[in-house]
Order: C-alpha cells, then structure tokens, then sequence
C-alpha cells in the first residue's frame, strides 16, 4: 500500500466520522437537553404542584349562587402556598364565630367579598378578617367581632352572587357588613356559578393532561396549530410556573411583564378604561346597587374597600408607571359607584405609597395575599376604619379628643 493509499483510506474514514457526528452531536445535544428538561419538571413538581381539595367543601350547582357546605373540613394546598385546612361552621362560613348569635355588648363586622377575603391559600387564623377582631377592639376600646362570611372558590364570591344571596349575611347578626373585592371581582361581576362562562384557567396540571386537551384548543394538528400547542404546554409546565415564581419577585420585572398581558388582563389599570372594562363597570354597578339598597332595607350599614392586585400594589409603591396607565383609576371609579348608592368606601390604595415591594407580600404568580400581605391588608384597613370615617368605629384617641373639643 502507497503512502498515498494510506492518506485516502484515512480521508474516507474522517468523512465517515465527520457525517456520523452531524448525526450523534445534535442527538446527544438533544437527548441532554430533554433530560435536564425533564429534571427541571421533575423538581418544579416536587415544590410547586397543587394537593387536596375543597370539593366535599363546597356546594356549586345551587341556582343562588355558590357556598360552602356546612360543618365540613377540608386540605387544600395551591402550588405557591402549603397545605392548608378549610373550616366551615354551621352556615357554611369559613369563621370561628357561631352565625347565629353574636357575645353581648360586642359590635360585629361580617365580612364578604372573593377568595382573599375568605382567606385562600392562608391559615383561618392569619387571614385579614380575623386579624381585624384584635386591631380595631385595640383602637376603638370597644368588643369587637369580625364574623367572615365570604365564599370564594370557582368565583363564588362576585358581586352577583353577593347580591342574590344576601340574606346570607344577615343570619350572623351584623351591625356592619364590609365588602371588599378587587379588579377580578369587578371583572366577574355576573357568574353565578362555575357553569357561567368563566376563561379557562392556567392550572399546571400534568403534561399528558394538557397535551389531551390540547386539539379541540389549538383547532387540529397543523404546522400553525403545533406551533401554538408548543406555547400552551410551555405556559402549563410545572418548569414555567417555578421560572415565574422566582422572576417575579423582582418588582421590575413582574410589573414590565404583567403589562405586556391582553387588556382583558390589565386593563383596569389604563387610565382610559376600553369598551370591555367600561362594562365589566357597568355591570358591577348593577350588583352594587342591589347589594346597598338590600343592606339599607336592612337597616345595616356597609362599608365597601377595594383591595388592589399585586401589579396593582407593586406600581404604587414604585410611584411610577408607563403613560396611558394609572393604578388608582379603578379605585376612583369604584369608589363612585359605591357612594353614588348610599355605601361608604375606605380608600387604602394611598397607603400602599410607603409600603417598600408590597408585592411580595402576594404569591408571584396566583397572586392571592400570603399571610403577611393579609397582616398588610388588615392594618391599612384598621386605620381607614377607626379614622372617623365610620363613626361606631372611630378609634378612642380620635374620640377622646372630639370630647376635650367639645369641653
């Protein structure tokens, strides 16, 4: 064999190996990426997966309006939050008080409103409404009950609901009732129940679940079609949601993020509301004014708050925002329509200015208030309600001195 026989047989074999590694490096690459991908899923899922339930909880298919079951018990834990236990008294409150009677000489306040106001997501014991029980009989001097009545899973508490099932928050013997709600609430006005036509959700479920559904939502299996099946089942990772939670605890980042959604998401914090929000207002409207003529027919007094979201609380901390947006404008336009029916409306958004990241005091992404955010919500609200502004509730400091005034 010549030396230049030699040097071809080589060449061949390199062009061999050459083409063979076209086909291995890009498989290896591949296979390597899918293994990390998988790990990646693997671990997200161990710490952001969702457990229990409340379906023995809760009562869907009543025509009125969803509540809970009475005397139940039940687990649930969302992928942000830890497992937490959901107790329903005898007229299906999640409230360690009785519905029925209330302790003599007490003044109690019966709470309605979504899921934050129920306490979703925390324990019963570190939502807002029983942190108000201790905050405001400190500053008022007197016996105070704060009694939560609230519903709120599959959108149980919107303000339709509220509305056609408004005896219920007659039967815990209110001397006030506090609404709270929130830009979802003002959204969801008119479901009723969880038939109504509610978006579908981003429940991080598993692959092959999401995968299934998958057809009828993308409209077959073409290239275009594909294309966006990729999208959905990367926003319904568990991967996802862990890369989420985690980025948006910059404050930067989740804000610039969140206004990058449809106005069906953000759109409430446009400083000019489009054609959609100015329904969804419209509507809210509607149920408000049932809600505050059925309280004044009563003879009790109601007090309504918005509670803002997490973008929400986040832009005002910041003190600045893009042009064409303005976290307070839904504060204004709710508090119009409540005290254009008689209602009185607490303003809180202002105290969210000095508050540094409020937003952390939510879960990044399912964006309902972690404990803290209730401890949050609760002394802003224990101040706009002790301030005068409802007078059974003025804090002693204020009346002692309106009473040296009146000397």
């Amino acid at each position: 064999m010549t030396h230049s026989d030699a040097n071809d047989q080589v060449a061949a074999a390199d062009r061999k190996t050459s083409r063979r590694d076209w086909v291995l490096l890009p498989l290896i690459s591949l296979l390597t990426i899918s293994l990390l991908a998988i790990g990646t899923e693997l671990i997200a899922r161990s710490f952001f997966t969702s457990k229990g339930t409340l379906a023995a909880c809760e009562i869907l298919n009543d025509p009125l309006g969803q509540h809970g079951v009475p005397d139940s018990a039940c687990k649930a834990k969302l992928p942000e939050s830890s497992m937490i236990e959901y107790k329903f008294n005898r007229c299906g409150h999640r409230s360690g008080l009785e519905c029925g009677r209330k302790s003599d000489g007490s003044y109690r306040i019966v709470t309605t409103g979504a899921s934050a106001v129920m306490g979703f997501g925390v324990r019963q014991e570190d939502d807002f409404s029983e942190l108000l029980t201790t905050k405001l009989s400190r500053l008022t001097g007197r016996r105070i009950e704060v009694y939560n009545s609230a519903f709120a899973v599959h959108y149980g508490g919107t303000p339709r609901v509220i509305a056609q099932r408004f005896n219920d928050l007659l039967g815990p013997k209110p001397d006030m009732i506090l609404w709270s709600f929130g830009p979802n609430d003002v959204e969801f006005s008119s479901i009723l129940t969880v038939q109504d036509n509610i978006p579908i959700e981003k429940a991080h479920t598993s692959l092959m679940t999401t995968i299934l559904r998958l057809r009828e939502s993308v409209g077959g299996f073409t290239p275009q079609a594909m294309g966006r099946a990729a999208h959905i089942i990367s926003e319904h990772t568990f991967s996802t949601l862990m890369l989420q939670h985690y980025l948006y605890e910059s404050q930067s980042i989740y804000v610039e993020h969140f206004l990058m959604a449809d106005d069906e998401e953000q759109g409430f914090l446009k400083s000019e509301p489009s054609a959609e929000w100015r329904s969804h207002l419209q509507e809210f409207d509607g149920y408000a004014a049932q809600i505050e003529g059925r309280a004044k027919a009563a003879g009790i007094p109601l007090v309504a708050v918005f509670v803002p979201s997490r973008a929400q609380a986040a832009m005002i901390s910041m003190g600045k925002w893009p042009a064409g947006y303005d976290p307070y404008k839904m504060g204004e336009q709710v508090r119009r329509i409540i005290t254009s029916h008689g209602g009185t409306y607490i303003d809180i958004l202002p105290g969210y200015r000095t508050l540094p990241n409020p937003e952390r005091e939510y879960l990044p992404v399912d964006g309902h208030p972690n404990a803290d955010g209730h401890a949050m919500i609760a002394a802003l609200l224990a101040k706009g309600l002790t301030d005068g502004t409802v007078p059974a509730l003025k804090a002693a400091w204020a009346q002692q001195a309106a009473f040296e005034q009146g000397k």
